[in-house]
């Protein structure tokens, strides 16, 4: 960072104002690794300051990965609990905020991938990227055997819509278990997809999307993305947009 900045790039990492945050260093609260006291015109590295004795949060082009459990809700406002809830509250007041990439609605649990970086969240969101998504599905009746021809066929219309569905990978894992792959993402596609063929989904999990898993991740917890996980989601996309078939 440059020199005159600490003050306002604490700020912008959701540490509080540039007024609460020039009070939080006369306080001696902001220190080097070394133990020196730093002030808003003071010139450090990222790493090498601490808040109270602790490292900063992740910098600027952070990606995260949530375990987002059922209940939470996508959202910076709700009456019901937020995904922000999971994560430090510091998050949600970094500017800019760390916004979730997509969307998993309150009864959907599983992966949900967040970032400060707009050009990579509409990367990984446009429709041309065709990122691969993959849910496990819990279904209310047994499966009727037809289900992947009709999801894989490209032609499957749901209620109030005018363009069929890209085609869908279905893979059965027993008669009510199903793990369903989608490369589109439209308002709750999958419950919406078995219910167009007379099922109802009872639970809905995405394990990974594009190359990226959940792995043992616990339910409710999160974790940075390393640089070459981010790189190599960055170089999956790049082949789909040329070949989406891949």
């Amino acid at each position: 960072m440059k020199a005159g900045t600490l003050a306002k790039y604490l700020a912008s990492l959701g540490y509080g104002s540039r007024r609460e945050v020039m009070e939080m260093m006369a306080r001696g609260r902001v220190t080097s690794r070394a133990g020196a006291v730093l002030g808003p015109n003071d010139a450090c590295e990222h790493a090498d300051v601490l808040v109270d004795g602790e490292p900063l949060d992740p910098p600027h082009g952070v990606v995260l990965m949530l375990h987002k459990p059922v209940g939470y809700v996508c959202s910076t406002k709700d009456a019901n609990r937020l995904v922000y809830d999971l994560v430090p509250p510091r998050f949600l007041h970094r500017s800019p905020v760390i916004a979730p990439i997509g969307r998993l609605d309150a009864d959907t649990s599983g992966l949900l991938l967040m970032t400060d970086d707009g050009a990579l969240n509409h990367l990984i969101t446009a429709p041309r990227s065709h990122v691969p998504k993959v849910y496990d599905v819990t279904l209310a009746s047994a499966l009727r055997g037809d289900e992947a021809e009709m999801f894989g066929s490209g032609t499957l219309l749901l209620k109030s819509e005018d363009a069929p569905l890209k085609p869908a990978a279905l893979e059965v894992v027993d008669e009510r278990h199903a793990r369903v792959t989608l490369r589109e993402g439209r308002y709750h596609q999958v419950r919406r997809m078995f219910a167009a063929v007379g099922n109802r989904v009872e639970s809905l999990h995405r394990s990974s999307v594009g190359g990226l898993a959940l792995g043992e991740l616990p339910t409710g917890h999160w974790r940075v993305l390393t640089a070459e996980e981010v790189a190599s989601l960055q170089a999956d996309i790049a082949i789909l947009r040329t070949d989406p078939g891949t």
